[in-house]
C-alpha cells in the first residue's frame, strides 16, 4: 500500500484544508480500504470523517426524512420510519452485502462505492476506469456481471449499490458541501455518470466535495417493491435488480416509478417504461410492452446477453406483484 497521511476531521469546516483533489474521505472504509490495498486508489491523505455529527436520522419538512451521511446501512434499514414509509429503501439495503458489512458501511459511502468489475480490480489487465486510455478488457472478456444499458466503447462496468437504486426511484436528494464551504442539493439520480469517454469519473462531485446527507421526500402513493436477482442469497451483487413504486386506481396506472440496478454504470431510471405505463390498464400485456420499450436499446457483450431477457422478466414480475398487492388490498 502506498504511504499516505492520515488526519481526523472534527468539523465540516475543516474539509477544505489542504489540497482536496489529493485526499479521500474515510468513513466505514468497506470499499476504499480494499481499493487502497490493491493500489487502485492511491490518495496522498485520508481525511477521517467518522467522528463528524452526521449519523442521525431526523424528520424533515413536508413529511421528508433527513439521513446523515454517516448513518450505517443497518441503522437506516431498521429505522421504523423507513420501514413503514420507505420500505423500498429498507428492502434494498437488507439485500446488500452481509450484516457485518451493513453494520459498518455508511449512507454516503454506499453511494460512492466503485464498480466490482473483475478487470478494474486486476491491475495486470487493461482498464480505462483505472487507467484512462488503456482499453476495456471486459468488452471481449468475462462480462457476465456487466452493463447492458448506457455503455460506451470505453467501459461496460456497472454500479453495484442496491441502496442507490431505491433512492433514485424515491427521488431522494443529496446535500453536498464543497471545499470552499458552499452547500448545494443534487438529486441522487444525477450523482452518477454514464461512462462516455471518461469512465474514470464515477460521479459529478467536485474535488473535495462531501456528501453531508440524503433527503428522502415523502414518497408517492402506491406499492413499493424491490426485487434483486443474484447468484446467491447473500454477499452477491445484483445481476439485475429493480425498484418499483406502482399506484393503480380503477385498474389503471395512476403513477409509477421504476429504477434498475446491475444493468448500467449508474442506477438506471426507467423513464421510457414509466411513460408507457401511465394511464394504461395494469395488465400483463402492458407490463411486457413497457419492459420491451425500456430495453429496446439494451446490448449484451456475449457472457451477459442473458441479462436482457432477465431484466425484462424481472420488471414484469415486479410490476405484476405490485399490481396484485393493490388488488388484494382492495378486495
Amino acid at each position: 500500500m502506498k504511504p499516505f497521511e492520515y488526519r481526523r476531521i472534527h468539523g465540516v469546516e475543516e474539509i477544505g484544508k489542504g489540497d482536496p483533489g489529493q485526499a479521500r474521505y474515510l468513513a466505514g472504509g468497506t470499499n476504499l480500504i480494499d481499493l487502497m490495498k490493491h493500489e487502485i486508489e492511491v490518495p496522498d491523505r485520508l481525511l477521517d470523517i467518522s467522528r463528524l455529527k452526521l449519523a442521525t436520522i431526523e424528520n424533515g419538512e413536508k413529511d421528508s426524512l433527513r439521513v446523515g451521511t454517516l448513518v450505517t446501512n443497518t441503522s437506516l434499514a431498521s429505522d421504523a420510519r423507513v420501514r413503514q414509509t420507505w420500505p423500498l429503501l429498507s428492502a434494498a439495503l437488507l439485500s446488500g452485502a452481509t450484516a457485518q458489512l451493513r453494520n459498518r458501511a455508511t449512507t454516503g459511502g454506499n453511494l460512492l462505492q466503485r464498480t466490482r468489475c473483475y478487470y478494474f480490480y486486476d491491475t495486470a489487465r487493461p482498464c480505462n476506469k483505472r487507467n484512462p486510455g488503456e482499453g476495456c478488457s471486459a468488452r471481449e472478456g468475462q462480462n457476465r456481471i456487466h452493463a447492458i444499458l448506457g455503455t460506451s466503447d470505453h467501459c461496460i462496468a456497472t454500479h453495484p449499490s442496491d441502496m442507490a437504486v431505491a433512492m433514485v426511484a424515491l427521488e431522494a436528494r443529496l446535500t453536498l458541501r464543497a471545499a470552499d464551504g458552499m452547500e448545494r442539493e443534487l438529486p441522487v439520480e444525477e450523482l452518477h455518470r454514464l461512462p462516455g469517454d471518461h469512465p474514470e469519473q464515477d460521479t459529478v462531485l467536485k474535488p473535495g466535495e462531501l456528501i453531508l446527507g440524503v433527503i428522502l421526500p415523502a414518497p408517492p402513493p402506491g406499492r413499493q417493491i424491490y426485487r434483486k436477482v443474484r447468484d446467491r442469497s447473500s454477499y452477491a451483487f445484483a445481476l439485475v435488480s429493480v425498484g418499483v413504486i406502482l399506484h393503480v386506481v380503477g385498474g389503471k396506472v395512476e403513477s409509477v416509478r421504476i429504477a434498475f440496478g446491475g444493468v448500467a454504470h449508474k442506477p438506471w431510471r426507467a423513464r421510457k417504461a414509466e411513460a408507457a405505463l401511465l394511464q394504461k390498464e395494469a395488465t400483463e400485456a402492458n407490463f411486457q410492452h413497457a419492459a420491451e420499450v425500456e430495453l429496446a436499446d439494451a446490448r449484451g457483450y456475449g457472457s451477459n446477453d442473458f441479462k436482457i431477457p432477465l431484466a425484462r422478466r424481472t420488471l414484469v414480475a415486479t410490476l405484476r406483484d405490485a399490481a396484485n398487492s393493490v388488488e388484494e388490498a382492495s378486495a
